[in-house]
């Protein structure tokens, strides 16, 4: 070997100064701690305030609903920003359907009929998929006592 290539090498895997212990691998310590404390930073910024005393927090998107319980909650109303931090569970809708019903006003229950009526629109069974296929081939009835001769000339005149 050569000597200038083994004295290379030998000072690439130094540590320390000179008449240092040799690693085979230089240990590259990570820490997650920057990007929380980089959060943190910006969340000062946008004077987020901490929101107290919530059991609960429900995110609905699709057919999933998100949930956290016990939550740290943080708001700025004036950035419109909300943080919620905690242990999230991903679950579906029709599971946890029934405890949140509950917990909603009167304002939030049509919203939810809504919701529970897109589902079932989403998800038919096999026959409405049959039925729903037949239908796409049939042609629109005509509106009693109007043809389209008629309907053309209106648009002419």
């Amino acid at each position: 070997m050569d000597v200038e290539k083994l004295k290379k090498m030998a000072g690439a895997v130094r540590t320390g100064g000179k008449g240092s212990i040799r690693r085979k691998k230089k240990a590259v310590h990570k820490t997650n701690t920057t990007d929380d404390k980089r959060l943190q930073s910006t969340l000062k910024r946008l004077n987020v305030n901490a929101i107290p005393a919530i059991e609960e927090v429900n995110i609905f998107k699709d057919d999933t609903v998100i949930q956290f319980q016990n939550p740290k909650v943080q708001a700025s109303i004036v950035a419109n920003t909300w943080v919620v931090s905690g242990t999230p569970q991903t679950k579906k809708l029709q599971d946890v359907l029934p405890g949140i019903i509950n917990q909603l006003g009167p304002d939030n229950l049509d919203n939810l009929r809504r919701l529970a009526e897109q589902l079932q629109k989403k998800a038919p069974g096999a026959a409405e998929v049959a039925a729903q296929e037949d239908d796409d081939d049939d042609v629109p009835d005509l509106v009693p006592g109007e043809t389209f001769e008629a309907a053309a000339e209106e648009n002419q005149s």
